[in-house]
């Protein structure tokens, strides 16, 4: 088995703090994007869900993107949410990008460790 990193060296979150992991693992065909936060700039933006789903949903394909995958690739979505409310405004963005190839997902409510509204990851497969 191949196993190929990108940002392994670690990125940058809130504050400038290091980031100890990669920001996916390609592994056969599978590629597993770490969770992904509205961050830019190592700073979460301003906005509420929308804007924060659109952020967090853009830095997950950007990884995919920079990996060779697509968005018809991803199999599976792990999604994070603060607030149970606004559950029905990240699936409206969540559509935007995969209404026509819809990848499985599980959405939980979670306390989040950066101050943001939500978080994504994600499972891709190219055979």
């Amino acid at each position: 088995m191949t196993l190929k990193r990108y940002g392994a060296a670690g990125g940058t979150g809130t504050g400038g703090q290091h980031l100890p992991f990669a920001r996916a693992v390609e592994a056969d065909g599978w590629l597993y994007v770490s969770g992904q936060t509205p961050m830019e700039n190592g700073e979460v933006i301003e906005g509420g869900i929308i804007a924060q789903s659109h952020k967090a949903i853009r830095n997950m394909l950007a990884i995919l993107t920079e990996a060779g995958y697509e968005p018809k690739d991803v199999v599976r979505c792990g999604v994070w949410l603060d607030d149970p409310r606004d559950f029905q405004s990240f699936n409206k963005v969540f559509a935007e990008y995969f209404g026509a190839n819809p990848p499985a997902r599980a959405c939980v409510v979670s306390s989040m460790v950066v101050d943001c509204k939500v978080e994504i990851d994600c499972v891709a497969y190219r055979g």
